[in-house]
């Protein structure tokens, strides 16, 4: 399970990125008309503040879950937030997978 979360979070890297990155090529790194773009219509909104959300939820729990003896705080908050949720998620459950004692 281990790999498969890795496999999952190299993905999360490379496929958000290659729908970035020739936005990033073409505008830089023009925050207005990031953030413009992503709230271009109601449907990119919903996409958006979806991903918000499960962020802040996804961020909270990898607190939670540091305060209480995980690890990988550092790496899940700040794949979450240079990457995003797609990254973060599967770091996370990585962190929290290894910590869990065979079955």
């Amino acid at each position: 399970m281990r790999v498969w979360l890795l496999v999952l979070f190299g993905v999360g890297v490379i496929v958000p990125y290659a729908a970035f990155a020739p936005w990033f090529l073409d505008h830089g790194a023009n925050a207005l008309l990031f953030v413009h773009e992503m709230f271009a219509n109601r449907i990119a909104a919903f996409f958006a503040l979806d991903v918000i959300v499960a962020a802040i939820a996804l961020i909270s729990a990898a607190v939670f879950a540091h305060r209480h003896g995980g690890r990988g705080l550092g790496a899940v908050v700040a794949a979450t937030l240079l990457i995003g949720v797609s990254a973060g998620l599967p770091l996370y459950l990585y962190y929290r997978w290894r910590e869990t004692p065979s079955r």
